[in-house]
């Protein structure tokens, strides 16, 4: 699969219009481009603080997880297919790293938090990992915590407000243990890849330092 330096990703995705970015649940099927360590376009944030709940009801912000490698995916619980292949790979990845993983937190963070409440959150993270984290909160929180990770999300079918499916991108993203964006993961990319790039990752360091 092609690599984009995360400069350039980060570039291209802030000038590409929603129906041009890649990969989402309700329409996309190609597969984005990956992205491996680099610079962040100057004076352009990938993550950041946020003020969440997660599947047990508790207030969580960026801080709950300082000292950890976050990977991060942004989806929904009713997706009919691509969050859960991600989540399969994300939970596989978390295998695959044995030991290492204990350095690693999963994190799924809802891009439809008027149906993905806590409970709901709590049911569908316990099939894939015991250690994935759901996030949920009200629209005001977790539409600062998509603009935050310049995640992509817009309801469709919505006139039924029930039953809609939800248009999101999919990357995964790799927080370092300051919260720093360290790489991003795109959809297709293998657990195996991913590990790969988590070690390597891991290998440099905190990309603050």
């Amino acid at each position: 699969m092609p690599a984009l330096g995360l400069a350039a990703l980060v570039a291209w995705w802030l000038g590409a219009p929603p129906s041009s970015r890649p990969a989402s649940s309700a329409s996309s099927t190609g597969a984005a481009p990956t992205a491996g360590g680099g610079q962040i376009v100057p004076g352009v944030a990938v993550g950041g603080p946020f003020t969440l709940v997660d599947q047990s009801g508790k207030a969580v912000t960026e801080k709950s997880y300082a000292g950890s490698w976050r990977l991060m995916f942004f989806g929904y619980t009713f997706c009919p297919d691509i969050c859960p292949t991600e989540l399969q790979v994300m939970a596989q990845a978390m295998d695959q790293l044995g030991p290492e993983g204990e350095k690693v937190q999963p994190i799924f963070v809802t891009v439809d938090p008027g149906r993905d409440t806590p409970q709901q959150l709590s049911d569908y993270v316990a099939q894939f990992h015991p250690r994935l984290v759901g996030l949920t909160g009200t629209a005001a929180q977790v539409g600062a915590a998509t603009r935050a990770w310049r995640v992509y999300a817009a309801k469709v079918n919505g006139d039924d407000p029930e039953n809609y499916l939800m248009d999101h991108s999919t990357y995964v993203y790799l927080m370092d243990p300051d919260n720093r964006l360290a790489t991003i993961f795109a959809r297709g990319t293998t657990a195996e890849d991913m590990v790969k790039g988590i070690r390597e990752a891991m290998a440099k360091g905190p990309a603050g330092k």
